[in-house]
């Protein structure tokens, strides 16, 4: 079940009326992921690096930072990536996001966090990216089989 809503009241009670798994919520802006996060009672934060980010001269702003990703680790909330939204980039733009998603695996990497594919039709080609891009072979495991 996809939640694509920026009223936080509205999403915590989508949450707790959802039926069915896995419940995932579609990222915001960087207050709502936060907030989203600490409450924690769903499975996928979907796109975190997407939106409107300005990027600072030595680091890119990927959407998250440490201490999101040690909340989601302790709230057992997946990252996940969207894999058809990426192939419907033209190629700067998915250049740009590429590099978003690889700094978001090194730092779910360390804080602990799951990883999760979204509309992956080959779960080798899932595979192959994921550890192309810097994921261990733990995480592209977790990943594909969410």
């Amino acid at each position: 079940m996809l939640i694509d809503s920026a009223n936080m009241e509205d999403v915590k009670k989508r949450i707790r009326n959802a039926k069915e798994k896995p419940v995932i919520i579609k990222a915001r802006d960087d207050e709502f992921n936060r907030l989203v996060l600490e409450y924690g009672k769903f499975d996928v934060l979907l796109c975190v690096e997407s939106g409107r980010r300005r990027d600072k001269l030595k680091q890119l702003d990927s959407g998250l930072n440490e201490v999101l990703a040690r909340i989601a680790a302790k709230n057992n909330v997946a990252i996940g990536i969207d894999l058809a939204e990426l192939a419907g980039l033209d190629k700067k733009d998915k250049a740009v996001r590429l590099a978003r998603i690889k700094q978001n695996i090194t730092l779910c990497r360390k804080a602990g966090a799951r990883l999760a594919l979204v509309n992956c039709a080959d779960k080798i080609e899932g595979f192959s990216l994921l550890i192309s891009l810097a994921a261990s072979t733990k995480q592209a495991k977790e990943a594909i089989y969410f």
